[in-house]
């Protein structure tokens, strides 16, 4: 027909019109696993994706539904460029200068350790490409957190760039893909962002030298009243309970000090506010990183917890206890044992404060977590991790308690005339639940309460001003 109009590439859709705007066509340079990913997620939220490739026709699998073409004609055809390739394959860019004049590049790239350039890999593909606006951003997320998109901590995309409009361009991309972005301001902050994915566990090094240092003191004090005073007084090798013995004593007397000090911080604060009548003034910087881990101090809590149970339910079938058992049960075989209700009454509670406690624990570290503590309002969070929280600290202390019960009466219990491990750990929670009590008197409450509300105690000098003012 003469009226038909053809075409030399794909077919027009005539439909394209009435059905609404075309989607936007979005640029990918690299076919690898994070390019890949990104394109599969971009392609899902309605965007047209086009590959850059060295080896159009044979560059591997792409998402379905994306095209491949090379580095100059992928460029041309869109406004908005991934650079998902390693800095030293950067050089390849510089030719295509021309094509990338005005584009917004987004560079994802990191490197395998810090300073490993002089400059950030942002800021040297600026160089390479003046004419282009360079955002950096998406390098803090991973292929499998792109491909499925965000969850708990992957919800955050960092970006930096000197345009703000570029920018603009890259959080709406990132905000159509359910992220939330955090823009860390000029492309100088580059640096900064690609040492985020290289930094291992920041938040937790504070607790996990905490819990080190616990753990070490106290394991070599019980070795010295345990195993050596055995050796030093009786002559007898006690040192196969090293492995089970001790351990099951380490490990709940370091859970509750790192419990006590999860809520410690916040006690301080409380006082700190009542002595300064205010809010508004920052609590020292100690107490500042202090309340920061908090978190991670009770999830170690809760493991060092949870290896105490462990340990608790393998002591049975200890070679050891059978051994013993029988042995004592020789020696006593026809010697009639009273029941004793005073002893039962104290196992039982031993052993309840102890299940209690490691119920409420599981509880905290459970509704600690990012996809459940999400899902709650923040007076339900509060509650549990305040309320329930100071509960649980008090049945593992009261558990404790009752493992010493009548013990520190005996002269036996101080041996090398030390107190044992379990007594000092109780020191910590101690304090905690006392002061804690404090604050929860009524006429201290109320003054806590109506300073976090605002309210200010006026200084002596103030008062002694607005008289003389007046």
């Amino acid at each position: 027909m003469s009226g038909e109009v053809k075409t030399d590439g794909l077919p027009l859709n005539p439909l394209r019109t009435a059905a609404g705007p075309e989607p936007e066509l979005l640029c990918i340079f690299g076919t690898g696993d994070l390019g890949r990913s990104l394109g599969q997620r971009l392609l899902q939220t309605g965007y047209r994706v086009v590959y850059g490739s060295r080896r159009p026709h044979s560059c591997g699998p792409v998402p379905q539904g994306a095209q491949v073409l090379s580095h100059a004609a992928a460029a041309q055809s869109a406004k908005l460029v991934f650079i998902c390739v390693h800095r030293e394959h950067y050089d390849f860019l510089e030719a295509l200068a021309p094509q990338l004049k005005g584009k917004v590049l987004v560079d994802v790239s990191n490197n395998l350790k810090k300073n490993l350039y002089p400059e950030a890999n942002a800021e040297y593909l600026q160089r390479l490409i003046p004419g282009a606006f360079v955002v950096k951003a998406f390098n803090t997320l991973s292929a499998w957190a792109l491909q499925n998109g965000p969850s708990d901590a992957n919800r955050q995309v960092f970006l930096c760039g000197d345009s703000a409009e570029a920018k603009q361009q890259v959080s709406d991309v990132a905000t159509r893909l359910s992220f939330s972005v955090v823009d860390r301001g000029s492309l100088s902050a580059a640096r900064e962002l690609e040492d985020f994915p290289l930094q291992l566990f920041p938040e937790w090094r504070l607790p996990l030298w905490i819990a080190t240092g616990l753990t070490a003191s106290f394991f070599f004090y019980a070795v010295i009243v345990d195993i050596v005073y055995s050796y030093v007084t009786y002559k007898k090798d006690t040192s196969f309970r090293i492995m089970v013995s001790l351990a099951n004593k380490v490990f709940p007397i370091v859970s509750l000090i790192m419990l006590s000090l999860c809520y410690l911080p916040g006690v301080l604060a409380s006082f700190f506010q009542l002595y300064r009548g205010t809010k508004y003034r920052r609590f020292p910087d100690w107490l500042d990183r202090w309340m920061l881990c908090r978190k991670q101090l009770g999830l170690l809590a809760l493991g060092f917890a949870s290896l105490h149970v462990l340990y608790t339910l393998l002591i049975p079938i200890r070679y050891f206890v059978p051994l013993f058992t029988l042995c004592h049960y020789q020696i006593r075989e026809n010697k009639t044992v009273d029941f004793e209700t005073s002893t039962a009454w104290y196992t039982d509670s031993y052993y309840s404060m102890g299940i209690l406690g490691f119920g409420l624990y599981v509880i905290l570290g459970i509704s600690s977590l990012p996809s459940v503590s999400n899902a709650l309002s923040w007076r339900e969070f509060n509650f549990i991790q305040s309320k329930l929280g100071y509960l649980t600290l008090f049945f593992c202390t009261f558990h404790t308690y009752l493992f010493g019960w009548n013990r520190f009466l005996r002269s036996s219990t101080y041996k090398f005339w030390v107190p044992p491990p379990y007594m000092l750990c109780l020191v910590v929670p101690t304090v905690v639940l006392l002061l804690k009590l404090l604050l929860l008197l009524p006429c201290v409450d109320r003054t806590v309460t109506r300073i976090r509300q605002g309210w200010e105690r006026n200084e002596p000098e103030d008062e002694s001003n607005k008289a003389l003012l007046t």
